[in-house]
């Protein structure tokens, strides 16, 4: 099955992990990480990645420092779920001009999972930046776990304001201005992939 706009042809069998890693009771962000798991179901394979729901320990042992066996159930599954994604959207809230740390110890516990795959940023806040601070502090830490990021951002400024308690966009147009994001995403998702079955650098 293809799904295509604009007069480029994407193929859905590219699995993209949506991580998300707001722990807060309540949680605007998870309208946007849904919101981004719905528009990739027509472009790709999505699986979401709740950090909440995985609820990994603050970080001792990354999951390779681990014998063979030993690590958690939930950790080993959510190495299997990276290792299976051919990219990543890192869905990021604002905190003080960083990333959560919810979010951030989920990453830090991978690595090789990351190795040679592209990750798009998606930030918010409840400010008029839209959590931008946060997405560049992101693009440094997922290129050192190993990511490729896209030039593209997208950012949800007034996260109050931009869904409603349904999770529903304020914005019809909102749908349209994320294909930009995706198309971008999912190009050198499939690019990458490729590469990577000729083989990598290490």
């Amino acid at each position: 099955m293809i799904g295509s706009f604009e007069g480029f042809s994407m193929s859905q069998q590219a699995q993209i992990a949506v991580i998300y890693g707001s722990y807060r009771d309540h949680r605007r962000g998870i309208h946007v990480a849904n919101f981004v798991v719905d528009q990739l179901k027509t472009l790709c394979k999505p699986v979401f990645v709740d950090a909440k729901v995985f609820d990994l320990p603050m970080l001792n042992k990354m999951y390779k420092e681990f014998e063979s066996g030993a690590a958690p159930d939930n950790m080993s599954r959510l190495s299997d779920l990276l290792k299976e994604s051919d990219g990543f959207v890192v869905v990021t809230g604002e905190y003080n001009h960083g990333l959560p740390p919810g979010l951030k110890n989920l990453l830090d516990h991978f690595q090789k999972e990351y190795y040679f795959k592209p990750a798009g940023i998606v930030s918010y806040s409840a400010g008029s930046f839209g959590g931008v601070r946060a997405a560049i502090h992101a693009r440094a830490v997922l290129g050192e776990l190993g990511m490729v990021t896209i030039s593209s951002m997208f950012p949800f400024p007034s996260i109050r304001k931009t869904f409603n308690e349904s999770g529903t966009p304020e914005d019809p147009k909102m749908e349209e201005r994320f294909k930009k994001f995706a198309r971008e995403l999912i190009w050198y998702a499939e690019a990458l992939k490729i590469k990577r079955s000729e083989g990598t650098p290490y």
